[in-house]
């Protein structure tokens, strides 16, 4: 089903098949992307299944701003914080000391997590 970015319906509809572990197509400022919620590990099974990747590929996880980044990596570096501050929202991704126990099915087994914070409206929304 292809529902439009523009209608707010649309929007609550992905961001609730991402709640139920469904996955998402979802477009950035670069490319469309297939999304899961994070912190499901099943879902993320199925985007790497889907997508036909290995499971110690790391995927990469899309926040809303530098705040919620934070949830998913600590430390973040002063240079970090300040590349976020100047791109983010934007094609940015940042590789960050991973917070113990948060996105560890996305992670590929890394101690590390890609942080990417998208610009488009769609993105932003969901």
């Amino acid at each position: 089903m292809i529902l439009p970015g523009s209608d707010p319906a649309a929007i609550e509809a992905a961001a609730q098949a991402l709640a139920r572990g469904e996955l998402i197509g979802l477009p950035t400022e670069t490319v469309y992307g297939l999304g899961a919620d994070t912190d499901n590990p099943q879902a993320v099974a199925r985007v790497f299944a889907a997508k036909g990747r290995p499971s110690d590929h790391p995927l990469i996880v899309h926040v809303t701003d530098a705040s919620q980044a934070a949830h998913y990596a600590d430390p973040i570096p002063p240079v970090a914080q300040r590349l976020m501050a100047a791109h983010w929202p934007g094609p940015l991704t940042l590789i960050l000391p991973r917070r113990a126990g948060m996105a560890e099915a996305s992670a590929g087994g890394q101690d590390s997590i890609g942080l990417r914070c998208p610009s488009h409206p769609v993105s932003q929304a969901i």
